[in-house]
């Protein structure tokens, strides 16, 4: 698979929210295009996606969890390429608020408590920097 933006995004959607309904697919997607747009991240919507710390930990678990990273749900894969194109043609607006971040319901990353939550979508609760305090 040659990777562009568009299936960088379906394959982050995939991975992160396959299951999710669609504003939490909707909302992983738009968390990829925020990171775009911030300086903090890559300015290339397949860098963010691909994007290991210093430590070599990815930002998204699924790229080095060391399983496939071809889609073995046809119709998931097809919604999830639909939720990635709808998003970059600027077809459904940001409703997560800005959101650079998110975790699963059931996790509680270190740094949750230092950000500004903006909602819950899908499985996800979604959240963004403190205006002047993150930076």
């Amino acid at each position: 698979m040659v990777l562009t933006a568009l299936s960088c995004i379906a394959l982050n959607v995939y991975f992160e929210a396959r299951n999710d309904n669609m504003s939490g697919q909707y909302a992983v997607a738009h968390v990829v295009l925020n990171r775009v747009q911030d300086s903090r991240w890559p300015n290339e919507v397949c860098e963010v996606v691909t994007q290991r710390n210093d430590n070599n930990v990815c930002q998204f678990s699924w790229y080095c969890d060391g399983k496939s990273d071809k889609p073995d749900d046809e119709y998931a894969w097809a919604y999830a390429q639909m939720v990635a194109a709808d998003v970059l043609r600027g077809e459904v607006p940001d409703f997560t608020g800005g959101s650079t971040h998110y975790h699963a319901y059931y996790v509680k990353p270190y740094w949750a408590d230092m950000m500004l939550y903006q909602g819950d979508f899908g499985s996800h609760y979604f959240f963004r920097e403190i205006d002047g305090l993150n930076r």
